[in-house]
């Protein structure tokens, strides 16, 4: 038959304590569990975990918050004294059921970071009856613990690397994803070389020199820290952002000709025009009856603008053509963009000569930034998730917890933080 410690140990989801006594606080209307630290575990550093000299008493008395029973609040109480450590001077002794300065168990922060990555903010902070952004900085802590528990970037050899807007103003995150694993492995507020670099300086120049091909939208900050610091690492262009240069060029040939027709007056074709750019936008396959008549009649109406979305279509088509084909067609697009006599074409066709290598190697290779973009759509709904959050880290945090795979069990699970 358990013991009553053994019990209360079970319910409150500690290890590693002696329950002493409880009491139900009546001013607070909660249950109030007093317990202490086994003698191998009082007086050592938080941070070293070395055993110390006492110095003084601290506080007192101390609470933190522990797993609800049934749908009472629940807190443990013991003594906080301070030690003096010879590294990190004067600090409160460490405890075994909660982390560095947290008023919360391991439990509950645990299980509060599962509610914050599985359910919406109203649901996490109403269950749990704490503020949101009390939330969001048990997530940080959380998701800092497990990113330091495990190492994300051991054995990366395909890498996509993104940018996210997280907030208006120019905000942004850089994102790096593991190709072969489909993992978010690193991310930062920022969006520089500074940044980027910090991605490297974590990875170390011996792994970097493993990494074999790296996928971009081919941004020259991104290209530039690559070259520097992988230069044996393949680049890979990545398709949608080829494909969506042409689509942007395409646009300024509309918005060249709709300009047109409103200078002479002939406004009735220039709204047609406008309308037309869905039709121009989207892939043929994917047209409406309506849309492929309004194709026919620029076809007939407007030569220029026609040869234009053709240049588009047939750089698109590139990245469904296997090998050998797919490089000739490149060449050949680029000779017929440049005969064109379409500026923006023309200048494309350009840029395109300067990025030839990344895209023959995403040609060779298949590899392109979908999966980044797919964990940016997650991202943009982890954000409006994470909406109230007082600093990005504490987005990264959640970010990490979820699409990283670090996410802790729910308390009852075998606990990872306290092996």
């Amino acid at each position: 038959m358990a013991s009553i410690n053994s019990v209360w140990k079970r319910l409150l989801g500690v290890e590693r304590v002696v329950v002493e006594s409880w009491d139900f606080d009546e001013a607070a209307d909660a249950l109030v569990v007093r317990v202490r630290a086994k003698k191998r575990d009082r007086l050592r550093c938080p941070i070293c975990h070395l055993r110390c000299a006492r110095y003084d008493g601290g506080g007192g008395l101390r609470r933190w918050r522990a797993l609800d029973l049934g749908t009472v609040q629940t807190y443990l109480e013991a003594e906080a004294p301070r030690v003096s450590c010879k590294e990190h001077g004067v600090i409160v002794q460490d405890v075994p059921w909660a982390a560095r300065q947290s008023g919360f168990t391991l439990d509950f922060e645990d299980q509060c970071a599962w509610l914050a990555v599985h359910t919406n903010r109203t649901a996490a902070s109403e269950l749990l009856r704490i503020a949101w952004r009390t939330v969001g900085r048990i997530v940080k802590r959380v998701g800092d613990d497990a990113r330091a528990h495990t190492d994300l970037l051991d054995g990366l050899r395909r890498i996509g690397i993104d940018e996210l807007s997280h907030r208006k103003g120019h905000k942004y995150v850089t994102v790096v994803v593991d190709h072969d694993t489909g993992r978010l492995v690193w991310m930062a507020p920022g969006r520089d070389k500074e940044t980027l670099g910090k991605f490297f300086d974590a990875l170390g120049p011996e792994r970097s020199a493993l990494l074999q091909l790296v996928s971009a939208d081919g941004a020259e900050w991104i290209e530039n820290v690559v070259r520097q610091r992988a230069p044996q690492a393949t680049r890979c262009l990545d398709p949608f952002h080829v494909v969506q240069w042409a689509t942007k060029a395409l646009d300024e040939v509309r918005r060249e000709k709709w300009n047109e027709l409103r200078k002479v007056g002939a406004h009735g074709h220039a709204k047609d025009l406008k309308n037309a750019r869905w039709a121009l936008w989207k892939n043929p396959e994917n047209l409406t009856p309506g849309q492929e008549k309004t194709l026919g009649w620029l076809a007939t109406s407007n030569e220029k603008l026609y040869r234009a979305y053709l240049l588009k279509e047939s750089l698109r088509s590139v990245f469904h053509l296997p090998g050998a084909p797919a490089v000739e067609r490149l060449d050949a697009w680029q000779k017929w963009a440049q005969r064109s006599r379409i500026p923006p074409f023309v200048k494309l066709a350009s840029s395109i000569r300067s990025y030839r290598p990344a895209i023959v190697a995403t040609i060779a290779h298949r590899l392109s930034n979908a999966i980044v973009e797919a964990k940016n759509t997650q991202l943009r709904l982890l954000l409006r998730q994470a909406f109230g959050f007082h600093h990005v880290e504490a987005f990264i945090s959640l970010a990490m917890l979820k699409l990283a795979d670090l996410c802790p069990p729910l308390p009852g699970c075998r606990h990872p933080r306290m092996d």
